[in-house]
């Protein structure tokens, strides 16, 4: 655990150390165009929650589950007949 601790750190200053070698003005246009990208991504899942809640027809159906087996069900009724009867001894 304490290697990759020290993995990890070891990386974040490897990427701090570039960050600070680049110019100030590099610095700037990466932390606007982030921003931007942030934001541009905030607006695009605003826009899709209100398009899907706006929708009259967003109604949830609710069915039985209709994959399980049927001989998964009847090997487990015949272990639960087992053990109801252990247990009723």
């Amino acid at each position: 655990m304490k290697k990759l601790r020290d993995k990890i750190e070891n990386y974040v200053l490897k990427v701090e150390n570039h960050w600070k070698v680049l110019p100030v003005e590099r610095q700037k246009f990466l932390i606007r165009g982030f921003f931007c990208s942030y934001v541009l991504l905030t607006v695009i899942v605003i826009i899709n929650v209100f398009i899907s809640t706006s929708r009259r027809s967003s109604t949830m159906s609710i069915n039985h589950i209709d994959s399980i087996s049927k001989k998964s069900i009847e090997k487990d009724s015949g272990q639960n007949d087992t053990v109801e009867s252990l247990i009723k001894k």
